[in-house]
């Protein structure tokens, strides 16, 4: 039979196992709420364009005569998409950057091991990506010059 001071080694290992395990995937939650913000920044980034293209081509073939307020309309929208990107990039970065380094101060504690590494977010890399693509959107709505135009 194992004695007691075994089966508190082996208990508190498994408990900075699971610890650790919660680490990754409380990352791996926050690259899925920072999709969702994705998601929903290219929808309206693309629903913002895509009305402001469409009433601008509109009025270039006379079929209107005044596009403003759709164009306006789409301009707020691809803003909005922007905004949100942004926040949302700001945020999951603050939050990666404070659950690192909750993870360093319990593995320098000895909670934790910290053998496994927390690799750059490819989900962050993509939201990056697309705020560039929407600043050039936005900017090439409203100054009609760019790859967009």
């Amino acid at each position: 039979m194992a004695s007691p001071e075994l089966k508190f080694d082996t208990n508190t290992e498994l408990a900075a196992r699971r610890t650790g395990m919660a680490f990754q995937r409380t990352r791996l939650a926050e690259d899925r709420t920072l999709m969702a913000v994705i998601r929903t920044a290219l929808s309206l980034i693309g629903f913002g364009f895509t009305i402001a293209q469409v009433f601008q081509k509109l009025r270039d073939q006379d079929i209107i005569t005044k596009a403003a307020a759709p164009r306006n309309f789409g301009l707020a929208l691809v803003g909005l998409g922007i905004v949100m990107l942004v926040l949302g990039i700001v945020y999951h970065v603050q939050f990666m950057l404070g659950l690192r380094h909750l993870r360093e101060s319990m593995r320098a504690e000895g909670l934790i091991h910290g053998e496994s590494g927390f690799p750059v977010s490819l989900t962050l890399i993509t939201a990056l990506v697309l705020l560039v693509i929407g600043v050039g959107a936005i900017l090439s709505m409203a100054f009609h010059v760019g790859p967009f135009e």
